[in-house]
């Protein structure tokens, strides 16, 4: 049941952080922030994004972290709800902010039906997703009709508790016809997720992990579906990272990547001088 809110409630925003530079942020983002007087944060949001984005404010609002992280111990989300909710009706500005984009694997759904149940309006600010993010490091698209590859599947690696996940053979036979997979929280899936892959893709197929894309961290790999659970293992690669795994990795650019002395199927991983980070 909606109930009505009083006069003296704000919409609730979701925001989306982007990928972790600074610079990602939407300009709405940051107008959105600077009116906020309570934001909760995700884990996965830098601090230096925030902090760019309330550069010079005149008043800080509070800032209470909410962690969400894949497979570790984090705030329940039925208290992230609750306390938006509450903080929405004592009057407060809210912000719930959010890596990446809030409408992609963000639970954007679950927090939007809490808050319009409790009367709440609620707007959402879009953020550059990280598998955007992933792709534009390695100088990619998701889509490239030049290798026939038509369109994107977004797939999560995390399964829910008690649920069995993505069946990665069908989504592997759905890949077969020129669909990118771009696979977020996947790393600690891996060895599971190229199994099933494998069983209707080749082990020659380009694929790709970058961590931490747009940030001073960024780490790239180029690989192969037969040799990415080797290639992540040797180079250390870790969360957060997204894998995208499609005939569009083929194209990556050159430049991003050292030359790798021996065969095209073995790993060139783009471990050079990282870029200054940017932002405070």
């Amino acid at each position: 049941m909606h109930h009505a809110a009083p006069s003296h409630v704000h919409p609730v925003h979701l925001v989306g952080a982007g990928p972790g530079d600074p610079e990602l942020l939407t300009l709405k983002a940051v107008r959105v922030l600077r009116a906020a007087t309570v934001i909760l944060v995700d884990d996965l949001v830098g601090p230096q994004v925030l902090a760019s984005a309330l550069a010079g404010c005149a008043r800080s609002p509070r800032v209470i972290h909410v962690g969400k992280r894949g497979g570790c111990a984090s705030t329940p989300q039925d208290f992230i709800e609750k306390l938006m909710v509450r903080e929405a009706l004592a009057g407060e500005k809210v912000v719930r902010l959010k890596g990446g984009d809030p409408l992609v694997f963000g639970r954007a759904g679950e927090e939007i039906a809490a808050l319009r149940d409790a009367g709440l309006a609620v707007e959402v600010v879009n953020g550059i997703t990280a598998g955007l993010g992933a792709a534009a490091a390695l100088g990619v698209g998701w889509t490239d009709r030049r290798v026939g590859a038509q369109a994107t599947l977004l797939v999560t690696g995390h399964a829910q508790p008690g649920s069995p996940g993505p069946d990665w053979a069908a989504l592997g036979a759905t890949a077969a016809g020129g669909v990118t997979l771009v696979i977020y929280m996947g790393v600690s899936q891996l060895a599971r997720i190229v199994q099933g892959l494998r069983e209707t893709l080749p082990a020659t197929l380009p694929a790709a992990v970058v961590q931490h894309a747009s940030t001073g961290a960024e780490r790239r790999l180029l690989s192969t579906l037969g040799s990415l659970v080797a290639d992540v293992a040797a180079q250390g690669v870790g969360s957060p990272a997204v894998l995208i795994i499609g005939e569009v990795v083929r194209e990556a650019d050159a430049q991003l990547m050292p030359t790798s002395s021996t065969s095209k199927t073995s790993v060139a991983f783009g471990g050079m001088t990282p870029p200054a980070p940017r932002g405070p």
